[in-house]
């Protein structure tokens, strides 16, 4: 891992994928596709609930992606979001993928679903007083996450992508940036440049686990998502959501648009009257999209 990346690994204190074993696995009730409920084990013990979902009958070469799920304070929901969803969404997109014949795996980030037993802010400050960071072991997790993905029977593992929503957004961008593994990229209602939200007093909204000191003087949104390129990659966002204010939205998104150049492999969308929620246009472009670039 070389210039950007590097500096990225070392803000994190640290990225390497997850080891992870697979503990157990069970069918999960689903209408119309296939799911099940994975309990995987990290190589240092934790335990890690997962969601596994994708068409019903055999799967023989199939894509797949790594769903990272969002905060929105409702640690209970977790990898659930993807059978369940949650009240940003349209709904959930276990059932939506699989009628696209596409793969997911969510798992519980640390503090949310299963391992909501210790707090956010706990264990920030415990990764922060030892010179980690709480995203970092989210990534870490996710690029786990990717591993089990590749080992499933019926995946192909040159087509894994990565989705995310708000913190789960975020998170997709930076594994991304971080693991050239992953080959198409789609991320919703978190892309807005950091810097500008400091000046602007709306940084606070995000929560603690986000916190990567010294990173601001380094890289900036968008040119960290611009380490996607030359991936496919799909950026959407709302004008009056708080957290993608316009100033913000366009300093990262001409950042990112100097990454890709000329490239149609970016596509971007950007709802000038919608806050901090999936519209229905942006399920509809994230599903072609995938449909077409994995």
């Amino acid at each position: 891992m070389t210039g950007e990346r590097a500096v990225l690994a070392e803000l994190l204190g640290g990225f390497a994928p997850s080891r992870f074993t697979t503990i157990s696995r069970a069918p999960e009730p689903a209408d119309g596709f296939r799911a099940e409920k994975l309990v995987l084990e990290r190589a240092d013990g934790v335990r890690v609930r997962g969601f596994l979902t994708g068409p019903a009958g055999d799967w023989r070469g199939l894509p797949a992606l790594v769903y990272a799920h969002a905060h929105g304070a409702k640690y209970e929901i977790g990898a659930r979001e993807l059978l369940n969803g949650r009240p940003a969404l349209r709904g959930p997109y276990a059932a939506d993928f699989a009628r696209y014949g596409i793969v997911a795996l969510a798992l519980d980030m640390p503090c949310f679903g299963d391992r909501a037993t210790e707090p956010e802010s706990a264990a920030a400050k415990r990764h922060l007083w030892n010179g980690t960071t709480l995203f970092g072991e989210m990534l870490n997790d996710l690029a786990g996450a990717v591993d089990v993905l590749a080992a499933q029977d019926g995946v192909d593992a040159k087509r894994i992508g990565a989705f995310g929503l708000s913190m789960g957004a975020t998170l997709a961008f930076w594994l991304v940036a971080l693991d050239s593994r992953i080959a198409a990229l789609a991320h919703l209602c978190c892309f807005a440049d950091l810097g500008e939200l400091v000046r602007q007093n709306g940084h606070d909204l995000h929560g603690i686990y986000m916190t990567v000191p010294g990173l601001l003087p380094k890289l900036r949104t968008g040119q960290i998502a611009g380490l996607a390129a030359p991936r496919p990659q799909y950026a959407a966002m709302g004008a009056k959501d708080p957290l993608t204010p316009p100033a913000a939205i366009d300093i990262a998104l001409a950042d990112l648009k100097l990454a890709y150049g000329d490239s149609n492999a970016l596509r971007v969308h950007v709802e000038p009257d919608t806050g901090h929620v999936e519209t229905p246009r942006m399920r509809d472009d994230v599903l072609r999209f995938f449909a077409e670039s994995l």
